[in-house]
């Protein structure tokens, strides 16, 4: 057997298959272009790894909103309470936060990825480094793979696992892609998911580093009177915009982002309603009578986001603030509630967390993640046309995936 990519997917493959071989002599190998296993691990959860979502079945589907009805199978083959298993049954205690997001106790990914890596050796699983240049195969059935450098493995199984187009630096070229079309394999579009955002305004980028804790951030598709997405978190600007789990989880919720227009809406007090607000900026302003209006918001705003905010309000900056009208100071409590950024369009997929789109799973047995089309021919993690919310989902769907298809190719190669 013959796994192509080393990472959450392509590993776990190989530690399922080897498992399920017990006594009967078979060789498995991973091909990674990358000296180490599982690169792209170690920067999850922002070097933390969010290893899974600790949820039931349901939620899972519930949370991986293309085609997540597809992973019934591979996430009953192995779900997030096996995930939570293997890790500490292979030394790595692990800790559920808020929103159920699991995380080692270490806050360390080189813990996920050392774990993967020890229990690929362990099982006797051989690692090899390169790159394929394509699969093999004789009258629509898999015979091995040739590498890049003309080094050819011999294949009664091969499992495709080499990721999406996303953080290329990791491996995630998108090779993986080419490989499967020339073996008559459609590819569905592929775009950025779970990326950062583009703001036409162009006070973001004098925001730039300004991070936002508790806020809620909602954005609103143009003709929609609900959002599309609703949350309160953290996000933070940039030079370009707006980013941060916040903005990365709304980022999922957008289809067609460059022909469509969303608007973002940022509560920068959620916790007070607008009569509760006005009341805190009149107290405010009672211990301020005297000074200018910009100098009167210390205490309810980060100092870098005060001149923009006077800016929308459209009142003067050295506006008495016993001067100030309730007209004016509704309009205040307006932009605090509701700042607008338009949302022009999303980073380049290369900085996306995960990728949207892949392998049309129309071509994929759902039961075994074996093609439809060419006799023993696995598919593993993100290469797969489904993707998922932020909160350990995707590493979740990559985990499963890769179980069931090693799983899989196994039985079928030994007649079960």
């Amino acid at each position: 057997m013959v796994i192509i990519g080393g990472g959450a997917a392509g590993t776990m493959a190989a530690i399922s298959a080897a498992s399920q071989l017990e006594n009967t002599a078979c060789d498995i190998t991973i091909i990674e272009k990358n000296s180490r296993l599982a690169r792209k691990v170690m920067i999850t959860g922002r070097g933390r790894c969010n290893v899974t979502n600790n949820c039931d079945l349901e939620t899972l589907i519930a949370n991986t909103p293309k085609n997540g009805k597809f992973l019934y199978s591979a996430f009953s083959a192995f779900s997030a309470s096996d995930v939570m298993s293997f890790f500490e049954n292979h030394k790595v205690p692990l800790k559920t936060e808020r929103g159920n997001r699991v995380f080692p106790v270490s806050d360390k990914a080189v813990d996920i990825v050392d774990a993967l890596a020890k229990a690929v050796k362990s099982n006797g699983v051989s690692v090899v480094e390169g790159a394929v240049a394509e699969i093999i195969t004789e009258e629509n059935a898999v015979k091995g793979v040739l590498l890049d450098d003309g080094r050819t493995f011999g294949a009664d199984a091969v499992i495709l696992s080499t990721g999406g187009a996303s953080y290329p630096l990791t491996g995630s070229t998108g090779d993986g892609y080419i490989i499967a079309q020339k073996l008559g394999h459609t590819i569905t579009p592929i775009t950025a998911s779970l990326i950062p955002l583009e703001c036409h305004e162009g006070f973001c980028s004098r925001l730039s580093g300004l991070s936002l804790k508790n806020v809620t951030l909602s954005v609103y598709e143009e003709g929609k009177r609900r959002p599309v997405f609703s949350e309160m978190g953290e996000m933070l600007f940039t030079h370009f915009g707006i980013s941060g789990p916040l903005v990365l989880s709304a980022s999922a919720h957008l289809r067609d982002i460059e022909k469509r227009n969303y608007t973002a809406v940022i509560d920068l007090k959620p916790a007070l309603s607008a009569e509760q607000l006005d009341k805190r900026i009149l107290r405010d302003f009672e211990e301020t009578l005297n000074r200018d209006f910009i100098n009167s918001l210390d205490k309810l705003l980060p100092k870098s986001l005060i001149p923009v905010v006077v800016s929308l309000t459209g009142i003067a900056p050295d506006t008495k603030v016993n001067s100030i009208s309730r007209a004016e100071r509704q309009r205040l409590c307006d932009v605090i509630k509701s700042l607008t950024l338009h949302i022009t369009r999303s980073r380049p997929v290369e900085e996306a967390i995960i990728t949207r789109g892949g392998i049309s799973v129309k071509e994929i047995v759902p039961g075994s993640m074996s093609s439809k089309i060419i006799e023993n021919l696995y598919f593993a993690g993100e290469i797969i046309d489904v993707d998922a919310y932020t909160g350990g989902f995707n590493l979740q769907i990559a985990f499963s995936t890769g179980f069931l298809a090693g799983k899989s190719a196994v039985q079928n190669m030994l007649g079960e």
